[in-house]
């Protein structure tokens, strides 16, 4: 499996989290709730790289492109030491002055053998 290039991402990324979680509902207003799945947590980074020279964001979108958004890899999230599995299916790159570029990704943690 390949690991993600060790180029931090800027502050600001950030982390979203919505448990897989079923419902129902019955009379009188009363609710019951249960998570669902063994990996019912699947976290999701925002992340960007802004103003950095073409070698990093060439390494950035080449990888990215090489998994071209279905092949798994391996990234440890800003605020872990621990390495997890993610995809990326939506990235954007820009260059906002002359030979410097921006790239805004979404990694999408996956859970697979």
């Amino acid at each position: 499996m390949a690991t993600f290039p060790n180029i931090a991402p800027d502050y600001g990324a950030s982390k979203k989290a919505q448990p897989n979680v079923r419902s129902i509902q019955f009379g009188s207003g009363y609710s019951q709730r249960a998570t669902f799945g063994i990996n019912q947590d699947p976290k999701e980074w925002t992340l960007s790289w802004q103003n950095r020279n073409a070698a990093d964001t060439n390494a950035i979108e080449d990888f990215l492109e090489d998994r071209g958004g279905v092949e798994s890899f391996s990234w440890s999230p800003p605020d872990e030491t621990n390495t997890y599995k993610w995809v990326c299916q939506d990235w954007t790159k820009t260059m906002p002055y002359p030979n410097l570029f921006d790239i805004a990704a979404t990694f999408i943690q996956v859970f697979e053998t």
